[in-house]
């Protein structure tokens, strides 16, 4: 990180009083809020944060629930539906908005997308106006190919009991998962992704109890689709879906689908990124998002 960057540690509460760790980079301007994929951390975000600061905004970068840093929930304070994380998306939504006077714009990538379209739109909203300034969806669409959702469900079941012997084990596992990815010449910023027990193992960073959720792909999957598309059918705050050109889970025809739901809606196409875009081409990202912030102050 750049060191004119300024990050502060900070934390709020969510939608059921569970707590949710957050870096907040900058200190002036529209507040944006950075929520991640299902399976990362806060840490994904920290190239565009950066890149937002330098655009005049401030970026908070979240760990979800369960996820990093954030509490892990009882089954008697929620759990990990895709409501449960809404619930998380209007609680920092309205924190932001009271901390600094000015609605945030909200970039979620997957699950962090799902979270900011059922937060802005979804059956649960109030009918007391938008909570964020405009929306950005990273690889997500209310349907998706669920193939691709159970590849992603896969490999991510595949360790989350057992763990790994060695960072390097983890690193491997990445690298076989992500065969299209350089692999880092360092394991550092894979550790952010960690957590060391006390039996020796290294684990991912989250909570494992988070798979059993009910969400796309297990029961109910149907319904939580429809509610999804209404969610989308509801949006009226400016868009913008950014799609990897080689998306597992984002085909073209969910694409077409999304336009017609959201007609207002802008969209960018990232060659040669799979469904991670921020991390397998964040160049491209950049220009997408940068892009589509110019259209917004053209507007304002």
């Amino acid at each position: 990180m750049t060191a004119e960057v300024k990050r502060t540690p900070a934390m709020f509460k969510g939608g059921a009083g569970n707590k949710l760790v957050a870096d907040i980079y900058g200190e002036e301007g529209q507040p944006v809020l950075l929520m991640h994929g299902a399976g990362q951390t806060r840490h994904a975000w920290q190239k565009t944060a950066e890149l937002l600061v330098g655009l005049g905004y401030m970026a908070c970068a979240v760990d979800h629930r369960g996820h990093g840093d954030s509490e892990w929930i009882l089954q008697e304070t929620g759990g990990y539906d895709f409501p449960d994380f809404a619930s998380d998306a209007r609680a920092l939504a309205a924190a932001l908005t009271e901390r600094t006077g000015k609605r945030p714009l909200a970039i979620g990538a997957s699950l962090g997308g799902i979270a900011s379209l059922l937060a802005e739109a979804g059956p649960d909203t109030s009918s007391n106006g938008s909570i964020f300034s405009a929306l950005v969806l990273v690889d997500i669409t209310p349907r998706v190919n669920r193939d691709g959702v159970g590849k992603v469900h896969s490999f991510m079941r595949a360790h989350a009991q057992e763990g790994f012997a060695s960072v390097d084990e983890a690193a491997d596992s990445v690298a076989a998962y992500l065969p299209h990815r350089p692999r880092p010449r360092s394991n550092e910023g894979l550790k952010k992704n960690l957590r060391l027990h006390s039996d020796g193992r290294w684990r991912w960073h989250w909570d494992p109890r988070f798979l059993e959720g009910r969400r796309r792909g297990g029961s109910g999957g149907e319904a939580v689709e429809a509610m999804l598309v209404e969610a989308a059918r509801r949006l009226t705050i400016p868009t913008l879906l950014v799609r990897g050109g080689s998306s597992e889970l984002v085909q073209e025809e969910h694409v077409r689908e999304m336009l017609e739901l959201v007609p207002h809606a802008s969209y960018a196409d990232v060659t040669g990124a799979r469904h991670m875009v921020v991390g397998d081409r964040n160049d491209q990202f950049a220009s997408a998002i940068k892009t589509f912030l110019m259209e917004l102050n053209g507007r304002h």
